[in-house]
């Protein structure tokens, strides 16, 4: 296994922590972060008591999201440094140096950014960055291109960029990164649309009880 890859590289390991430590901060700071806009959504003051970002920027829900926003992209970015450094002190394999698999990374990673990109365009800055968390919704689901051809877009379109760089190195410990990350998104996944979806069944709900008060 050594000669596919390296586990006695501590770079390997960095990278795996930063891959299953970003979903897991901004789930948890969202989330937290949510607690008093869904309060206010539903009127249930003993089920949401804390807004910790919101309050960091004096109230400013918005600002709170954008605040938000530039830290999970700056982790974004220091991700793919850490898991770029810790390819290029791994083991190629043969295999994965052909034309035909070196060149398959160019489709992949193309796929991938436009997935990334589109949703970021479809859903603005709030909608990508878990705005809904701090009670900016969206009038109506998107179900525009990309999120026509995927139910994660952004999610997806990341793992098939991480999976083309390590085809293009020929990296075998990019292809088991690779996968860690798409344990991590589906991790992910399993607490935010629950709890997205938590949040705009309530909205709904207090949309309808306004409609019959009036």
């Amino acid at each position: 296994m050594s000669n596919l890859v390296d586990f006695s590289q501590r770079s390997l390991w960095i990278s795996a922590a930063s891959i299953l430590f970003n979903p897991t901060f901004w789930n948890i700071a969202a989330q937290q972060a949510s607690r008093e806009a869904t309060r206010k959504l539903t009127l249930l003051a003993a089920e949401y008591h804390n807004k910790v970002i919101t309050k960091l920027f004096g109230g400013n829900a918005r600002l709170g999201c954008y605040g938000l926003a530039v830290t999970i992209f700056s982790l974004g970015i220091f991700r793919d440094y850490l898991y770029h450094e810790a390819l290029a002190l791994q083991p190629t394999h043969p295999a994965l140096l052909s034309p035909l698999v070196k060149y398959s990374a160019i489709p992949l990673f193309l796929t991938g950014n436009t997935l990334v990109l589109t949703s970021m365009y479809a859903l603005g800055v709030t909608g990508t960055y878990l705005g809904d968390y701090f009670g900016i919704l969206m009038d109506e689901p998107v179900t525009s291109f990309p999120f026509n051809v995927s139910e994660a877009p952004m999610y997806h379109g990341s793992t098939l960029s991480f999976l083309a760089t390590a085809l293009w190195f020929g990296k075998p410990a990019g292809v088991l990164l690779t996968g860690l990350v798409a344990v991590a998104y589906s991790v992910a996944r399993r607490w935010e649309d629950p709890f997205t979806g938590m949040i705009y069944a309530k909205r709904d709900e207090e949309r309808r009880k306004g409609k019959k008060g009036l």
